[in-house]
């Protein structure tokens, strides 16, 4: 069934009207090929060719007010060693699927390329709520109230487990109860929403005054959800657990994990990455694409009684979510490889200054999301083709709740007991009229990606490029991605993804090289920040 529908999807896209010049879709074809088969194994390979990725590789915690806090070091992999489980990605959804396992029973490992926390986790703004802006008038609409009852049920109950870890465990992580908030400037959308949860069974009521500092037709509130300190949560939830830093999976093989130090053989393999990292089988990078968002923290700003989603015009949000005697501010979100022209931080702070005239900022960071095609996570069963492999990912915006479902449904699954909504987030399942406009819009973002390497002319040539600016010149016949720093010194990288080949597009406002096919992300060095890519750029020979 779920070959027919991607065929169905597919034949959609191939039927689009889409007409950018000078950009036929062949090559996406040539990639994905017509009749893609998600479970299919993938192709023979020979014993494990690990890449060559020491002289690429780069890390530093997103600098964000929680990343302070000195995380604890945990040993790098060193030999060959065995477990019943092995979770690859030390970010909540890995910390805390390896806990539950453990705590059922379950010998399991946690393997992180880095520092536990230090990707996405550490710029998340820790909101623990079931409220996700107004999906559920989205998910009754696209999938039935059976499967967006589901859902709501699955983040209700992140939202106690939660708690229930924090209490358990002694967690010192600044959890407190607060309600959420869904505002909008028209209250039509605002009461769908209302009608929606209510017909879920989600404790909301409507607000018609909720003063906040811009105008609100009022707000759905859904009570006693909470907000804590991720990464205090995270070190405290990692106690007790085998882990292994600085162990980057290069290759899984089956029940075999390499590391450029040891390997692990196990039974089951979860990937629990942000974004899996294995093509195939399961082609998740066709079924997930990646979203930019900008965070400001902000003092002397007025504090709402509650976290606030607000819907803006033209499809953006503005998230506010009180931070101590602080607020955080979220927005100018966008696809990544698709924020060429700058300017998200400028427009934040911007905006801040109209809302809260006194406010002074005192952080900023960005964040990244996977987006999945029919609004629900993949978390499950990989693929049929690797019986022993599972994923969590494709969270959207809502990381905190969606990893402590994911936690607990992996453990269910791993320890024969599944949870009652596992079919509802299983990565086999295929909605075509919930996910056929998003895989074509998907499928067009890949095509225009591949098409800007071989169609597009460069925008100029090194030379002229001003001091602190980056972008896609011609050196010497070639495209290449440059950026001059401030004191004039020039770095060059090859402008080609080596995920799947897409051009890379400039960052200004987070000097980095990013791919609008799938999301993988490069410092202005070319070295690795974010996958599905597993290594870095090649840097072209001396005096190009």
């Amino acid at each position: 069934q779920i070959k027919s529908d991607i065929d169905k999807s597919l034949t959609l896209f191939n039927s689009s009207s889409y007409t950018q010049a000078g950009v036929e879709k062949q090559p996406l074809l040539r990639i994905f090929g017509k009749n893609a088969d998600f479970n299919a194994p993938p192709p023979a390979s020979s014993s494990p060719s690990l890449p060559i990725l020491p002289q690429k590789e780069v890390w530093t915690m997103i600098d964000s007010i929680w990343s302070k806090n000195v995380p604890p070091r945990y040993p790098p992999l060193a030999g060959d060693i065995q477990a019943e489980a092995a979770v690859i990605g030390g970010g909540m959804a890995g910390v805390l699927t390896a806990r539950l396992l453990q705590e059922a029973g379950v010998d399991t490992v946690l393997l992180e390329a880095e520092r536990i926390g230090g990707g996405q986790t550490s710029g998340t703004t820790a909101k623990v709520t079931a409220q996700h802006g107004d999906k559920y008038r989205q998910l009754l609409a696209s999938l039935g109230a059976e499967t967006a009852g589901q859902y709501a049920a699955a983040q209700r109950q992140a939202v106690e487990d939660y708690e229930a870890l924090i209490r358990r465990a002694g967690i010192r992580c600044g959890w407190e109860r607060r309600s959420s908030w869904l505002t909008a400037g028209e209250e039509a959308p605002l009461r769908e929403e209302l009608e929606a949860c209510r017909t879920l069974g989600l404790p909301v009521k409507f607000l018609p005054d909720p003063q906040l500092p811009f105008p609100a037709a009022g707000a759905v509130e859904l009570p006693e959800q909470g907000q804590f300190h991720p990464l205090e949560f995270l070190y405290g939830a990692a106690q007790g657990l085998r882990i292994y830093e600085k162990s980057w999976v290069l290759q899984a093989e089956e029940n075999l994990l390499h590391t450029r130090q040891g390997s692990v053989s196990c039974r089951y393999v979860v990937f629990a990455d942000h974004y899996p990292f294995p093509k195939t089988p399961g082609y998740y990078f066709l079924r997930l694409h990646q979203e930019r968002s900008y965070i400001l923290a902000l003092e002397g700003a007025k504090i709402p009684p509650a976290m606030v989603y607000h819907l803006e015009p033209a499809g953006k949000v503005l998230s506010l979510r009180p931070w101590g005697e602080g607020l955080l501010l979220g927005g100018e979100g966008h696809l990544t490889g698709e924020g060429r022209e700058g300017g998200r931080y400028a427009a934040l702070e911007q905006r801040a200054k109209e809302l809260f005239p006194d406010c002074r900022v005192v952080k900023r960071w960005s964040a990244q999301d996977c987006i999945p095609l029919d609004g629900l996570p993949y978390i499950g069963a990989f693929s049929p083709a690797r019986p022993g492999w599972f994923v969590a990912t494709g969270f959207g915006k809502w990381g905190m709740t969606g990893s402590m479902v994911a936690a607990r449904m992996l453990r269910g699954l791993l320890t024969g007991l599944p949870e009652p909504w596992s079919g509802v987030f299983s990565p086999q399942r295929f909605h075509l009229s919930a996910s056929a406009q998003t895989l074509a819009e998907n499928s067009l973002q890949a095509a225009k990606g591949l098409g800007r390497r071989f169609l597009t002319p460069p925008r100029g040539i090194a030379e002229h490029l001003p001091k602190g600016h980056g972008g896609i010149v011609e050196a010497e016949g070639e495209k290449l991605g440059v950026y001059r720093d401030e004191a004039g010194e020039v770095f060059l990288v090859e402008a080609r993804c080596p995920h799947l080949g897409c051009q890379l597009e400039w960052n200004p406002d987070e000097k980095s090289w990013d791919c609008p096919c799938h999301g993988s992300r490069f410092d202005y060095r070319g070295r690795l920040l974010t996958g599905p890519a597993q290594e870095g750029l090649p840097t072209p020979p001396k005096g190009v």
